[in-house]
């Protein structure tokens, strides 16, 4: 586990997965991310790449022949990710692409993720490159927990999530035997911005937004006020999620979403896919600031 902090605050991450587990206030003590609890959902903020979610059958077709992957990819969990740099403000990790990842994703790649700590402010950047002679396919995204609720006063449903713009805005509906995406949608937001949390909310899993115009979100708790603000303006689609018995919520940015029921399964025509020329770099990142009290 590796650490930053300064006049503010601490975060840890995790070299497995190169998983960001713990942001931590320096004053009180007060921690903001979900513990991982193995009995509800033992994970704190997996990163995915180079899918998001689901493949129909964990397998996607690339020129004719299958390859088989797991739920969001191959970063969560891999202990073959290395400590790339480390400087007084900033982690930033690695995987390289070896014969173990040709296997399973055909292209030659670096994935690097960066944690920069400043001031009340982490941002989370991911950087992409090809080192192939041919266009790369991928999808690249966050899924951090955050604790909710924080203080021992309140409970879950004393929390919303406060967008920054008025949403109309459907969830698309995921069918919860294979986790694809069925062509069935769901009303959320009926010009609003806000979305109190309930457990039931997550009883169909994920909500799924593909179109909202906010590339911000406020975390806030109804009895002491904004807890921390969530930006992702490099990301096109957003996953609010937790298990419905969980004290936490999943603000997850995504450049990709999981398999469509109705797939061909060919990597070039996947909903959402990036392609990424030969020798090319792409870059997206996102940013959690605590406003919360404890800071002061």
């Amino acid at each position: 586990m590796y650490t930053l902090q300064n006049e503010k605050l601490k975060i840890a991450v995790k070299k497995i997965g190169a998983e960001l587990c713990k942001i931590t206030s320096v004053k009180h003590h007060t921690k903001f991310m979900w513990d991982a609890n193995p009995d509800v959902w033992g994970s704190h903020a997996p990163n995915l790449f180079p899918i998001i979610g689901a493949l129909k059958n964990n397998t996607y077709i690339f020129e004719g022949t299958e390859y088989h992957l797991p739920k969001h990819g191959m970063i969560r969990n891999n202990t073959n990710i290395e400590l790339h740099e480390q400087t007084e403000n900033s982690l930033t990790f690695k995987l390289i692409y070896s014969e173990d990842t040709l296997k399973i994703y055909p292209f030659k790649f670096e994935f690097y993720i960066t944690y920069t700590l400043k001031d009340s402010n982490i941002e989370i950047t991911h950087t992409i490159k090809n080192c192939d002679t041919k266009t790369m396919y991928f999808s690249v995204g966050g899924h951090p927990a955050f604790k909710c609720p924080i203080y021992n006063d309140e409970k879950y449903d004393d929390y919303v999530l406060e967008f920054e713009h008025t949403e109309n805005a459907e969830t698309h509906l995921i069918n919860m035997e294979n986790g694809l995406i069925s062509p069935k949608t769901k009303p959320i937001f009926n010009n609003t911005n806000i979305l109190p949390l309930k457990h039931d909310l997550f009883n169909e899993d994920a909500l799924i937004f593909k179109d909202l115009k906010s590339k911000k979100v406020i975390l806030k708790s109804n009895i002491h006020g904004e807890v921390l603000s969530f930006n992702y303006h490099d990301f096109d689609y957003l996953g609010i999620w937790a298990k419905p018995e969980g004290d936490y919520v999943c603000i997850e940015p995504w450049l990709g979403i999981a398999d469509n029921e109705d797939t061909n399964q060919d990597l070039k025509t996947k909903e959402g896919i990036l392609k990424l020329a030969a020798n090319k770099t792409f870059k997206a990142s996102y940013s959690i600031e605590i406003h919360n009290k404890d800071l002061a």
